[in-house]
C-alpha cells in the first residue's frame, strides 16, 4: 500500500482476525497515522454491498506510540453473509483531513476500498482440499478396444491410430469435434493403480454423458453414460474400485446449456421423442428461450449448437436438482462424490444454492466445485456481484489466479507478484474455501504447461499448431520449469490438480491440441517420477495437506514458503532464475532435504542454502 504502517489489513497490528470473518464475529480495526500529521479523529466507512447501506463508525483514540497516533474500534460483522467495502476518514479538530484507502491518503475521487468477506458456517469436505486431483478428458486417456460409432448421436468417426493428432479443420465455419479416439471408463479403471501411486485422491472427469461431440460439453442425455465410454455399470465399477483405493470421482455438470442434438432439443430429429426444436408441445419446450421458433434461440456465446437452458424453469429445476431421482442426486447415488459446475458464472446464485442443498442432502460429504476464472469472492457476472463462497453455494473454485500468476513468475516475473496475488485470495476467501481451492497448471481450456514454460511461442493458426513441436532446447527448458511449477503446485494450500498427460510431458497448443491422447509407452519417465514423488510427499505430510501458510522469501526469482501443522514443518524454496541464489532461513535446525534424504546442518544464523538456477528444495523436520 502507498501509506505504509497507517493501515495494513494483513497485519494483526491493524486488523484481527485475518481475512474473511464469520457472520456475527467481532472485528477489530486499528489505524496508525503519523503523530506529526496531527489527526485527532478517525472513522471507518463500511459499505454493505448486498444490504445496500453505508455505516460510519468512529474509532477510539488509544494513545501515541513510536511516533504514531492509534485509533481503534471493534464491531460485530453482520448476521447474514455480506461483502463489505471499507476505507477510513481522518480529520483534525479544525475540520481539515483526508480519506485513507488502498491507494493511500486522498482528498478527492472515489475511494479504493479494502474488502471484508463475511460468510456463514460452512462444511467443506476434507477429502478434497487435502488430496491430489487428476483431471481426465475421457475420450483421450485410455482405449482398451476400438469402438463402433454406428447408430450413435452425432456424425462420429474414430481414429484407428491412437497416436494421431486431434482433427482441427473447420466445417461450415466451426470445428465439429466429431473425431473420437475411444477412451473409456474401463480404460480409466485399468489405470487406478498408476493414479494411486501418484497420490491421486480425486478424479475429475470431463463430461461423460451421451453427447454428439468428443468433449461432451453439449449434453445429449443427462441420464445416460455415452455408449463410447461404456455403461452405467462401468461407471459404478469405476467409482467403487476407485473408492477402495481412497479415490473419489467428481463429475462435470454442464447445466447452463444442452446440445442442439440432445433429446431435449433434438434439432436433427435423431431421437424418437419430440424435442423443443420440433414441437412447442414438447415436454422440454419451456426449458429453452426461443426468439423465433424454431430457428432462432438463445445459446451459449452465440454458438448455435449450444442452446441455453432457462435455469429457473420449474420443470428443469425438478429434472436437474429437485426430484428424488434428479440428475444431481442420481449420479451421486451411482458413486460420484461431487460436481464441478461448468461456466458457473452463467448459473444463477439460487440455482447453485439449490444444487449445493441437493448434494448435501444426498451425500453430506459431497462436493460442489465451480468454474470461475477470477477472484470468486468478488466476481461480477452479468452486472451482479456473485455469492459463490459465502457459505450456501460453492465449496471450492478452480483457482485460475494461482495458475496465471505462477506461470508469470516462472516466465521471468517476480515472486513478489505471485505472493501478493495469493495473499489477496487468502485474505478474501473463507479459510475452508482457500484450503480447498483447486490449483492447477493447465486444463482442457488452456495450452499445455510444457509449451507455455518452454520459452517458444505457439505459432498462430490451427494449421501451424497442428504440426508444431518444441525444439530440444525449448523442451529442456520447459521440463525444468514444469518441475518447479509442480513443486509449488503440490506444496501450496488447496488441492493440486494435474491435467492428464502434463506429468508425462505432453505438448499442445490451444483447443483441440491440448486434448491429445495420453502417450502410453512414450511418457517422459523422469517427469512422471517427479510428479509421483511430489504426490507421495503430499500424501505423507499433513502439513502439506492442511498446514498454515507462511511466506519466507519472495524476491525476484526466489520464492520460499512454509506449511506447518501440529509441529510438522515443510518448506519449499524455488529459484526460477538461471543464476545461483543464496537464502538464509533463521532459527531453523533439525531440517532434512526431503528430495535428497539429507540432514541439513544449521549455521550460527540459521539454515544457509545455495540454490542453483532452475532448482527447488523441499525441506522438512
Amino acid at each position: 500500500m502507498s501509506e505504509p504502517h497507517v493501515f495494513d489489513p494483513r497485519s494483526p497490528l491493524y486488523k484481527t482476525p485475518f481475512g474473511a470473518v464469520l457472520r456475527g464475529q467481532s472485528v477489530t480495526l486499528t489505524c496508525r497515522p503519523l503523530a506529526r500529521d496531527a489527526f485527532t479523529h478517525c472513522a471507518v466507512l463500511l459499505h454493505h454491498e448486498f444490504a445496500g447501506i453505508t455505516q460510519e463508525t468512529e474509532l477510539f483514540y488509544t494513545g501515541d506510540g513510536d511516533g504514531r497516533a492509534c485509533f481503534s474500534a471493534t464491531f460485530a460483522a453482520p448476521p447474514e453473509p455480506e461483502l463489505i467495502w471499507y476505507h477510513f476518514r481522518l480529520w483534525r479538530d479544525d475540520g481539515s483531513g483526508c480519506l485513507l484507502d488502498k491507494s493511500g491518503y486522498r482528498s478527492e475521487g472515489a475511494p479504493e476500498p479494502w474488502q471484508l468477506t463475511v460468510y456463514q458456517e460452512n462444511h467443506t469436505p476434507e477429502w478434497f482440499g487435502a488430496g491430489v486431483t487428476y483431471q481426465i478428458f475421457p475420450d483421450r486417456y485410455c482405449r482398451l478396444s476400438l469402438p463402433d460409432p454406428a447408430g450413435l448421436v452425432g456424425d462420429r468417426w474414430v481414429h484407428k491410430d491412437w497416436s494421431e493428432g486431434p482433427s482441427w479443420k473447420m466445417e461450415d465455419g466451426e470445428i465439429k469435434n466429431r473425431d473420437f479416439f475411444g477412451g473409456s471408463l474401463q480404460g480409466i479403471t485399468a489405470h487406478l493403480e498408476d493414479l494411486e501411486a501418484m497420490g491421486v485422491s480425486t478424479l475429475y472427469l470431463c463430461p461423460i454423458f451421451e453427447s454428439a461431440s468428443n468433449h461432451r460439453y453439449n449434453t445429449a442425455d443427462y441420464t445416460k453414460i455415452d455408449p463410447m465410454l461404456g455403461t452405467e455399470e462401468d461407471f459404478r465399477q469405476l467409482c467403487a474400485q476407485a473408492r477402495e483405493r481412497g479415490i473419489r470421482v467428481i463429475l462435470d455438470g454442464v447445466f447452463n446449456h444442452t446440445g442442439s442434438q440432445s433429446i431435449y432439443f433434438n434439432a436433427d430429429g435423431f431421437y424418437d421423442t419430440l424435442g423443443a426444436a420440433q414441437s412447442q408441445a414438447s415436454p422440454w419446450y419451456e426449458w429453452f428461450s426461443f426468439i423465433q421458433w424454431p430457428q432462432t434461440y438463445e445459446s451459449w456465446w452465440g454458438i448455435h449448437t449450444l442452446p441455453n437452458v432457462w435455469e429457473n424453469c420449474p420443470d428443469y429445476l425438478d429434472y436437474i436438482i429437485r426430484n428424488e431421482d434428479s440428475v444431481v442426486r442420481r449420479w451421486l447415488r451411482a458413486g460420484a462424490s461431487g460436481w464441478r459446475l461448468d461456466v458457473a458464472d452463467e448459473l444463477p446464485d439460487a440455482f447453485i444454492e439449490q444444487i449445493r442443498a441437493a448434494v448435501e442432502e444426498t451425500d453430506p460429504d459431497g462436493l460442489v466445485l465451480g468454474e470461475v476464472w477470477e477472484d470468486a469472492s468478488n466476481k461480477i457476472s452479468y452486472s451482479q456481484r456473485r455469492k459463490y463462497l459465502l457459505g450456501r453455494e460453492l465449496h471450492s473454485v478452480m483457482n485460475y489466479p494461482f495458475r496465471t500468476t505462477l506461470i508469470a513468475y516462472l516466465q521471468g516475473g517476480r515472486a513478489e507478484h505471485f505472493r501478493d496475488a495469493m495473499e489477496t485470495i487468502r485474505e478474501n476467501y473463507p479459510p475452508d474455501a482457500f484450503l480447498s481451492n483447486l490449483n492447477f497448471l493447465g486444463t482442457h481450456d488452456t495450452p499445455r504447461i510444457l509449451n507455455l514454460l518452454s520459452g517458444e511461442p505457439l505459432p498462430e493458426g490451427r494449421e501451424a499448431q497442428a504440426s508444431f513441436h518444441l525444439s530440444p532446447v525449448g523442451r529442456e527448458r520447459g521440463l525444468a520449469l514444469v518441475r518447479l511449477a509442480a513443486a509449488v503446485l503440490f506444496a501450496f494450500p488447496g488441492s493440486p490438480m494435474v491435467y492428464y498427460g502434463d506429468e508425462a510431458g505432453m505438448e499442445g497448443g490451444g483447443d483441440p491440441f491440448n486434448r491429445g491422447t495420453y502417450p502410453w509407452g512414450q511418457e517422459d519417465k523422469t517427469l512422471v517420477e517427479w510428479f509421483t514423488r511430489l504426490g507421495a510427499f503430499r500424501q505423507q505430510r499433513p502439513s502439506l495437506q492442511r498446514g498454515t501458510l507462511t511466506w519466507l522469501a519472495a524476491e525476484g526469482s526466489l520464492l520460499a514458503f512454509s506449511r506447518e501443522y501440529e509441529g510438522e514443518i515443510t518448506i519449499l524454496v524455488v529459484n526460477a532464475g538461471t543464476e545461483t541464489r543464496a537464502l538464509t532461513l533463521p532459527k531453523l535446525s533439525g531440517m532434512v532435504d526431503l528430495l535428497r534424504s539429507q540432514e541439513l546442518p544449521a549455521g550460527e544464523n540459521g539454515l544457509n542454502l545455495a540454490l542453483l538456477g532452475y532448482s527447488v528444495r523441499l525441506l522438512g523436520n
